[in-house]
């Protein structure tokens, strides 16, 4: 149960409330912002929640079971606090966020409804909309280690070990040119092999989106210059001269693990696994392998 202080408890038994709700939202880049539904600020563990923002919640579906709690707050884009360009970058991407209950009286008197994460945020206009999910959420997502072809690692991580600091594996570059929203021609990366970036990470270090990061769709040369497209378009626009750090990409075979990083041994996948079209497969006459002997030795060599 929420511990309620007791001079709270009291102004709800007398049915004369002078409530607010606050919300106090923790983004991973550190930054703590609060807002509230009150017509002035109020401070609530040390953060001054934030009024004039037209923030407002939906009703909250609460369950005994694990099922995920589902609300959604709304409000405007303000300049100063709040802007479309922060939603854009996803920068509030699975930001913690919590609710409270408080007697805008007597801001001391309050109460933590909630724990949760922002998750699908939608914008029109100059408004949005954002989704609140439970702490349950947490346990729908996928755990553990799973069985396929593919590695399961991510490049670079803990599993992984490969080292993305090493200049093998990183460039720091410019934009030359753009083409579109989405591709740019780069300079600073002529030493590195044609599409070893393809599938890695991008990260600004400079210009209107500076530290914001995006994933790389496809790293090319054409006629000489080296091209980067990109999996979206970003927040805001590139422009020439905007400096990046740029890591390698991995398809994630067990080909690649092993001749262009030379990590077989962490690799964490099971490149054995037979396919689908093993699994439907059927004997065909004159067809090799049909002597009734294990098939083992023709799938591992699929590796």
């Amino acid at each position: 149960m929420r511990p309620i202080p007791s001079a709270l408890q009291a102004k709800f038994d007398s049915g004369v409330t002078t409530l607010a709700q606050c919300w106090i939202v923790r983004r991973r880049d550190g930054a703590v912002l609060g807002f509230t539904d009150h017509d002035r600020d109020l401070v609530i563990e040390g953060i001054t929640c934030r009024s004039g923002t037209g923030f407002a919640a939906s009703e909250a579906a609460q369950r005994f079971d694990l099922s995920v709690d589902g609300a959604e707050i709304s409000g405007a884009l303000a300049d100063d606090l709040l802007s479309e360009a922060d939603l854009a970058a996803g920068r509030y991407d699975a930001a913690a966020i919590e609710s409270w209950l408080v007697d805008w009286n007597e801001p001391s008197l309050r109460v933590l409804v909630a724990r949760g994460r922002l998750g699908e945020v939608r914008r029109e206009g100059q408004a949005f909309t954002a989704e609140l999910r439970g702490l349950a959420d947490l346990l729908s997502q996928e755990s553990g280690r799973l069985y396929t072809a593919g590695c399961g690692a991510d490049l670079g991580d803990g599993r992984c070990r490969i080292d993305l600091g090493s200049t093998a594996w990183r460039g720091i570059g410019s934009v030359a040119a753009t083409f579109g929203v989405s591709t740019l021609a780069a300079t600073g990366l002529d030493g590195f092999a044609t599409g070893l970036f393809t599938g890695g990470r991008l990260s600004w270090r400079s210009g209107a989106n500076a530290g914001a990061a995006i994933e790389i769709k496809q790293h090319r040369i054409v006629a000489g210059q080296v091209r980067l497209s990109l999996w979206q378009a970003m927040a805001e626009p590139i422009a020439p001269g905007d400096a990046f750090v740029i890591t390698a990409g991995c398809d994630k075979r067990f080909s690649t693990c092993r001749d262009h990083f030379g990590n077989a041994a962490n690799f964490r996948g099971f490149p054995q696994i037979p396919g689908n079209d093993f699994v439907i497969s059927y004997p065909m006459p004159g067809a090799p392998g049909n002597a009734g002997g294990s098939l083992g030795g023709e799938i591992k060599g699929q590796r």
